[in-house]
């Protein structure tokens, strides 16, 4: 999906939701890391996080952006902790909170009870051991993590 294309989508459930117009633009930014997505009152367009359109909720990761987006343009309030964006947010079914995007590089199996690691970094197997059974870790291979996985 181009800035196009999510500027479209966000059009839609704008009217859908809100039965208001968006009349500005929406784009990616590949900058955001922990957030789904922000609005700037300056120019009053929206950013989004790429990653997170791969997930589920990303329809109601737009709608929290719409909501700071349509109080904004009535002059209500339109930070999280003012009343009326929480009310809005209610009403709309939008995301209080971004969800959890954590990428898992590393997984390490204890040779003795099984327990699974995930892990973002590396860590040293000499120096690590299970936290269940103080057994010794080894590294998963991707062989062995997809072997591992529930069908």
């Amino acid at each position: 999906m181009n800035n196009k294309e999510l500027t479209n989508h966000v059009r839609q459930l704008s009217l859908a939701k809100f039965g208001r117009p968006f009349r500005h633009r929406a784009q990616w930014n590949n900058r955001l890391r922990s957030t789904g997505g922000r609005f700037f009152p300056k120019d009053m367009h929206l950013d989004f996080n790429p990653k997170m359109a791969e997930l589920p909720e990303f329809d109601r990761i737009i709608l929290h952006e719409l909501v700071h987006y349509h109080l904004f343009a009535q002059k209500r309030g339109y930070r999280h902790k003012d009343k009326d964006f929480k009310t809005l947010l209610a009403q709309v079914g939008g995301l209080r909170y971004a969800p959890s995007i954590k990428e898992v590089r590393y997984t390490y199996v204890c040779q003795s009870c099984q327990q699974v690691y995930q892990r973002q970094r590396k860590i040293d197997i000499k120096k690590y051991a299970c936290g269940k059974c103080r057994g010794k870790l080894r590294e998963s291979k991707k062989k062995d993590r997809d072997e591992e996985a529930p069908a």
